[in-house]
């Protein structure tokens, strides 16, 4: 599938829950939540059906989302479904890693359950190494699970664990050196992401934004020179640069700074309620539930659904535009 500005999409981000273990400010409030009902959140089976579609239509890659993913119940049954279907080349997961060492009834972790499912890479929310830090961003004192489900990860084999750590003034800059040296001494891949102004007014100020350039700088006054690596991509939409002296990768993925930033996009996300989205940052979203549930609907009423939404694709986000949030991170999807 290509819209109508050349991106060509084989990426879909699956959410499928809009729980979390955990409550952090730029994603879902501390109080006051109203999570969907049972009915209103897509099966498994729905959901896999969607991907069976995506994937007749060029989706290759997916990842699974929250909310934090592994809070629904039979997660790893859920992947093992997924690994069944032809077409996917690539299945991860995007996790606060909390969860990822806890134990199930056959021994393994499960980390090791979804490695063994068919999971091939993960993606592990860091932000900081402080602890007190981490329970004020959070809203839960869990540093120590995210770095035990970490360890986890690593000893489950997976192919690719990158860190994803969002930048913030006056939390975490002093840290950024502190993490890059914990990626490199565990081979995990750490990427810096600019705060986006999702989920309410209040996340994005001029007082709490880091760009990914300061960030850079910051980096470099420890590290030295930063070396841009265009030559590395992965699924989503970072820039790679190298430590000259010790040749670690680093990833920087700047919405709101870097003016080129939509221009490789290759993604749609579904949110667990079953709405299509072309854009994070754009308040266009579409009903897929209602074509799911429909028994006059069938597969090839789907792939139109998913041509529709892929010809509805804007050129690029509207978060450089007096961005005014509608729904919070959470329930769109991580």
């Amino acid at each position: 599938m290509e819209d109508l500005f050349g991106h060509r999409i084989s990426y879909l981000r699956v959410s499928i829950t809009d729980r979390c273990n955990e409550r952090c400010e730029y994603c879902m409030p501390q109080t006051d939540l109203d999570w969907l009902p049972k009915s209103e959140v897509l099966s498994y089976e729905e959901i896999l059906r969607v991907v069976r579609v995506g994937a007749g239509l060029g989706i290759s890659n997916i990842r699974v989302t929250g909310g934090e993913p592994l809070t629904r119940r039979d997660v790893v049954w859920f992947f093992e479904q997924l690994s069944r279907i032809p077409g996917l080349r690539d299945l991860g997961l995007s996790t606060n890693g909390t969860l990822l060492a806890r134990p199930l009834p056959d021994g393994r972790t499960t980390a090791r359950a979804l490695r063994d499912a068919g999971a091939s890479n993960v993606n592990v929310s860091l932000d900081t190494l402080d602890r007190a830090v981490y329970a004020k961003t959070t809203g839960r004192d869990l540093l120590p699970d995210a770095i035990a489900g970490i360890e986890a990860a690593r000893e489950a084999g997976f192919g690719r664990i990158k860190l994803n750590t969002v930048l913030m003034r006056h939390r975490n800059e002093h840290e950024l050196w502190d993490l890059a040296a914990f990626a490199q001494e565990r081979g995990l891949l750490l990427r810096f992401i600019e705060l986006m102004p999702v989920s309410t007014s209040e996340v994005l100020t001029e007082d709490n934004f880091l760009s990914v350039g300061e960030a850079k700088r910051i980096l470099e006054f420890r590290l030295g020179k930063l070396l841009p690596r265009p030559d590395i991509r992965t699924n989503g939409p970072a820039s790679y640069y190298e430590v000259a002296a010790t040749g670690q990768i680093l990833g920087f993925i700047g919405a709101m700074t870097n003016l080129h930033f939509c221009e490789t996009c290759n993604k749609l996300r579904l949110t667990c309620e079953g709405k299509l989205r072309p854009c994070l940052g754009s308040h266009l979203e579409f009903d897929l539930r209602a074509v799911l549930r429909d028994p006059a609907m069938d597969d090839a009423d789907l792939a139109r659904f998913f041509r529709e939404v892929v010809a509805s694709k804007p050129e690029k986000h509207d978060f450089r535009e007096n961005y005014q949030p509608r729904r919070r991170m959470v329930a769109i999807g991580g």
